[in-house]
């Protein structure tokens, strides 16, 4: 039987007084808002962790190790059940976030721990040299990384950095678990009231492809635009 197309269900009033085309687009701008809140957050963490990994203390070393191994060794839907449900009832400081919030700190500090383990890998991946070269120089440990590895390592970590803004993107749609008004809640509810599931579900993909494709060229230009000839990743 052949498919009868009907697109203009996003011009149909939505109960609200308002189209599904704008409910559309306010949920796109949920998702977009919890992704780039969330990257904040987890850019920060897992720089801070993935540095500590690196420095010669054993107790920062271990801390940033059970860090990296406690969140990324939980799914990350329970993660968002645990900071909705249980961290307020057990920090009563977090009682009165907004789910918001709450889904912020669980997606941030989820990808964290992988951004933890990249930066890692950037700062070891550089020649030992480096680190010597700074202190000779007089420069203290927390200057040595300020001023001569982190800036080399994050260059290098740009492209896996790149993967994983373009799955923050992605991983936003389990807020809809604890009903964050973004592309996937707005997917099912709109489905269901229309019954026009395949027009909903087709116009939300490309609404996350358009948004991962888009960060993922605007990396590429900071990619392009950091990058130092000579050195891995560099080319000529």
């Amino acid at each position: 039987m052949k498919y009868e197309w009907e697109w203009q269900v996003f011009l149909r009033d939505d109960g609200g007084g308002r189209t599904y085309l704008e409910w559309v687009l306010s949920a796109w701008g949920w998702t977009l808002s919890v992704s780039a809140c969330a990257w904040i957050v987890a850019l920060l963490a897992g720089s801070l962790v993935g540095t500590l990994r690196t420095v010669p203390h054993r107790g920062w070393q271990r801390a940033g190790d059970a860090w990296v191994e406690l969140f990324r060794n939980i799914p990350l839907l329970v993660q968002i059940f645990l900071w909705y449900h249980v961290v307020p009832a057990m920090i009563p400081a977090f009682k009165g976030l907004p789910a918001f919030v709450l889904v912020v700190f669980a997606l941030g500090f989820f990808t964290s721990a992988r951004i933890a383990e990249q930066v890692r890998a950037g700062i070891q991946s550089l020649p030992r040299g480096q680190r010597m070269a700074g202190q000779a120089l007089g420069l203290t440990l927390p200057q040595t990384y300020r001023y001569v590895i982190l800036p080399m390592a994050f260059r290098i970590v740009v492209p896996p950095l790149t993967s994983e803004a373009m799955n923050i993107i992605k991983n936003s749609s389990v807020a809809f678990a604890v009903s964050i008004a973004e592309l996937t809640l707005f997917a099912m509810q709109a489905q269901e009231e229309t019954s026009r599931g395949i027009e909903v579900y087709l116009a939300v993909t490309t609404l996350y492809i358009v948004s991962a494709f888009s960060v993922n060229r605007v990396m590429a230009w900071i990619e392009a635009r950091v990058r130092v000839p000579g050195t891995i990743g560099g080319g000529k």
